[in-house]
């Protein structure tokens, strides 16, 4: 009777069901010098337990009350400190590159104005070529619309 209770144990403890008296049951069991022979295989596993519970932790942990001072911050204020000093410097000059003649002033907006436009008439000249593959795309989706409705029409007589 006790050796079928303790295989229904087993049992329910393989699949994690037991409570912890019926666990406590088992241990006693497998404590005990005489151990059924097909179970003997269990004994290792809550002997080991109970080795375990007897175990003390005896190493001391030593706590660091020392702090180690952080480099990475004050990298990180150097160079916000050096992006601030940049950053007032260059609003300080007022030097924007302003003409005060009024004629050299025009000749030089008008000779950036030709710069761009040389530059910009290049590169248009250039992208001409995009004319021809947009006709090319359309040729082809028509095509692509004709074979969608002669599939239809081949299916549709099948």
């Amino acid at each position: 009777m006790v050796l079928n209770n303790i295989e229904k144990l087993l049992e329910k403890y393989e699949n994690g069901e037991t409570t912890l008296k019926e666990e406590q049951v088992l241990k006693n069991y497998f404590l005990q010098d005489t151990v059924a022979p097909h179970l003997e295989v269990y004994k290792p596993l809550f002997t080991y337990f109970m080795v375990n519970q007897q175990e003390q932790f005896t190493k001391d942990v030593p706590l660091k009350t020392t702090r180690k001072f952080n480099y990475k911050w004050i990298s990180v204020a150097a160079v916000a400190v050096l992006m601030l000093g940049v950053y007032f410097k260059m609003a300080s000059t007022n030097n924007l590159g302003t003409i005060k003649d009024p004629e050299m002033a025009f000749k030089e907006v008008s000779k950036s104005l030709e710069m761009i436009s040389k530059n910009f008439n290049k590169g248009a000249s250039t992208v001409g070529y995009l004319d021809e593959v947009n006709k090319g795309t359309a040729t082809l989706s028509y095509l692509n619309e004709i074979e969608n409705i002669t599939s239809i029409i081949f299916k549709a007589n099948h």
